[in-house]
């Protein structure tokens, strides 16, 4: 017959600062040591009356971890955690109550998550600084934040919107080598415009490019391509 007591209380050996509460000699729930002190849980003690409240704490916990997990894959921002959780399955509340945990702890900053990719896309990927604004408000990040921390890493980096536009040209030009010139100079217009490039920065770069391109065709004109 179940006496709902606590016969043990023991460290989870896959969580560190996690521990496994058993009742009855059966596992129960998974908390924090800040819980089984707040619900002033010990071994012996009932858990008659109780058992909602450690359930509750035991999904936030639940809720708490994954998160950590996620984070731990890669940085994200608040919004898209905040997303993925839910449509894992975790409960709304407990979902809100972790961001906001994270957030305190300092394991969440929209504005820092922000200048990281904007810096990986503008100085590493050679994005556009409009498609990098695009991609974080596609993971959430408010448009005064993102622009903010563009703004930042392009000021930081001296970066030169049209030297980057002319640098994917480049790039993109050794893949197109053998298609017509005319056909060549659309599919790089629209490559760069795809990339979020401004017109004028694409202007600039086809007509950097263009003496290739040129030469490319009257090579062929020649015969000696």
């Amino acid at each position: 017959m179940s006496t709902h007591t606590i016969t043990a209380i023991v460290a989870n050996p896959r969580h560190a600062g996690r521990f496994s509460v058993v009742v009855d000699g059966k596992a129960f729930a998974t908390l924090g040591v800040e819980a089984l002190e707040r619900l002033q849980l010990a071994v012996g003690a009932s858990v008659e009356g109780r058992v909602e409240a450690i359930a509750d704490e035991a999904a936030a916990l639940h809720t708490y971890d994954r998160a950590l997990n996620m984070l731990a894959a890669r940085a994200r921002s608040s919004k898209e955690l905040e997303r993925l959780l839910v449509r894992k399955g975790e409960e709304p509340r407990h979902v809100r109550g972790t961001i906001d945990r994270l957030t305190q702890a300092g394991f969440l900053d929209d504005a820092a998550f922000a200048r990281q990719v904007a810096r990986s896309r503008l100085s590493g990927a050679g994005h556009s600084a409009r498609r990098v604004r695009q991609e974080l408000s596609r993971k959430g990040v408010e448009r005064s934040v993102a622009d903010e921390s563009v703004r930042e890493v392009v000021d930081d980096e001296g970066i030169d919107e049209q030297a980057l536009a002319v640098a994917a040209a480049e790039k993109k030009l050794r893949a197109l080598r053998g298609l017509e010139p005319a056909v060549c100079r659309r599919r790089l217009y629209a490559y760069l415009a795809r990339r979020g490039f401004a017109p004028d920065a694409i202007r600039h770069a086809t007509e950097h490019v263009g003496e290739a391109l040129s030469a490319t065709d009257g090579a062929e004109d020649r015969g000696e391509a």
